[in-house]
């Protein structure tokens, strides 16, 4: 069993990605506020990351700043706006951050599932390989919508392909990407100063980093350790329902005598 309160040995910072209004949760609350299991959905991912040891945690907000902020405590607030993309979501932090230096994850604020053992084996990979960045991905049955992970001929890690820009043959591919990534702070932040727009949509793509990190020769590791389940996140009432059902029995399972 993997010990999640042991501490990494860089300092390790948390920047959660909360911006988004969630238009299709057909409610005006923010979508990262709506209850799973009796906490707001991005409570349970702040909890997961302390408890991995993350020493500072970063909440990206956007919609509804003043509202999450009152209702999410114990983090550090940065308002996105305009909202250009993942990659500037990330970007909006770089002040915040301008001293620190060790690891900082990034995920999203939607994934209540997230295990705090996922980001501790991340972290360990992390330190052991001496890595730029190491990505966590899963291997799951139906990967429609999710990008793909794309290995080069030793297995390891070439790119990232987004669903809408996979070929038919990417689209076989089953081992996707659920946006949890570390990064060592100096080179995620001069990636992210290089970082173009997309030339469609004008946003800016996190994604793009690791195969920046790989042009500059800059080692990538995989952690292919997370359960399907864990990766759901939540975009519809009707996922919020399913990701619920998850967690309670979760959380059921941990209160249940061992025999």
């Amino acid at each position: 069993m993997t010990d999640t309160s042991t501490q990494s040995k860089k300092p390790l910072a948390a920047i959660i990605l909360a911006a988004g209004k969630g238009t299709r949760m057909n409610s005006d609350l923010p979508k990262v506020l709506h209850e799973v299991a009796g906490k707001p959905m991005v409570q349970w991912v702040v909890d997961a990351v302390k408890e991995a040891g993350a020493d500072r945690v970063i909440l990206v907000i956007g919609h509804g700043a003043e509202i999450v902020q009152d209702q999410i405590q114990g983090c550090e607030y940065v308002i996105q706006e305009p909202q250009l993309g993942t990659g500037h979501a990330v970007l909006v932090c770089k002040e915040t951050l301008t001293d620190f230096d060790g690891n900082i994850i990034i995920l999203g604020g939607d994934g209540p599932l997230l295990r705090a053992s996922t980001i501790h084996d991340m972290i360990a990979l992390q330190e052991t390989s001496t890595a730029a960045a190491t990505l966590a991905t899963s291997t799951i049955p139906d990967p429609t919508g999710y990008g793909r992970i794309i290995r080069d001929e030793n297995d390891r890690f070439a790119e990232i392909i987004e669903h809408k820009n996979a070929t038919p043959e990417q689209l076989e591919i089953h081992e996707v990407y659920p946006s949890y990534a570390v990064f060592k702070s100096k080179t995620l932040w001069e990636c992210l100063d290089d970082l173009q727009p997309n030339a469609l949509t004008n946003e800016y793509y996190l994604t793009e980093v690791p195969q920046m990190l790989l042009d500059r020769n800059e080692p990538v590791e995989i952690v292919n350790a997370v359960a399907p389940e864990d990766i759901l996140s939540i975009n519809t009432p009707k996922q919020l329902a399913d990701v619920e059902h998850v967690l309670l029995n979760r959380l059921q399972n941990k209160m249940e005598p061992t025999v």
